[in-house]
């Protein structure tokens, strides 16, 4: 079984790349979303980022995504020190996920897949990329957000040209033909793999 990461930055659109390929019949782990659900089940997990954080992460034993956030984005060392806590778990469900899947090829959807040096655990990589306008366009019609906040967050990640030469395949989410290209994607996968 062949299993691809895909990744992109924020608004770029590799949440809408993953509903295609789901609906083409490819399974896709989603890592973002199981990162969220330990947050809020594993209560070893609880305990760390208590300690880690501070008791207002949890309040009457709901995870508070915004004050994680804050605090990620005024602490580049909080980031390393979450992603040592919870990349293990994630990468363990995924590990476990992909025992359960019958297909021949599997994505695994991550937002920090090449910073943290994740990407060389799988077959081969897939990259979303989008105009940086575009995806603030995308995201301020999606989120209850600024666009002084997309950017800030936008300054936290890697860019799309750091993120290009450690990609097997790239897909131009800026108004090109998606299927076109996610069909092109895995017609060379398939020839290649």
């Amino acid at each position: 079984m062949l299993q691809i990461g895909l990744t992109g930055g924020i608004g770029a659109g590799k949440s809408y790349v993953s509903m295609i390929l789901e609906r083409m019949g490819y399974p896709v782990f989603y890592s973002d979303a199981v990162a969220k659900q330990l947050y809020a089940t594993n209560n070893a997990l609880k305990d760390q980022l208590v300690e880690l954080v501070g008791t207002e992460l949890y309040i009457n034993g709901i995870f508070q995504t915004d004050v994680l956030s804050k605090q990620l984005f005024s602490s580049p060392n909080l980031k390393h020190r979450l992603t040592a806590l919870v990349h293990p778990l994630v990468r363990a469900e995924f590990e476990s996920w992909v025992l359960q899947q019958n297909n021949a090829l599997v994505f695994n959807e991550a937002a920090i897949l090449f910073e943290t040096g994740n990407y060389k655990r799988f077959d081969a990589t897939l990259l979303v990329v989008a105009p940086k306008e575009q995806r603030i366009e995308r995201i301020l019609k999606r989120d209850a957000s600024t666009r002084e906040h997309i950017l800030e967050r936008m300054s936290n990640q890697w860019s799309d040209d750091q993120k290009r030469p450690l990609a097997n395949f790239v897909i131009e989410n800026d108004g090109r033909p998606l299927l076109l290209q996610i069909e092109m994607m895995l017609a060379a996968i398939n020839k290649s793999f």
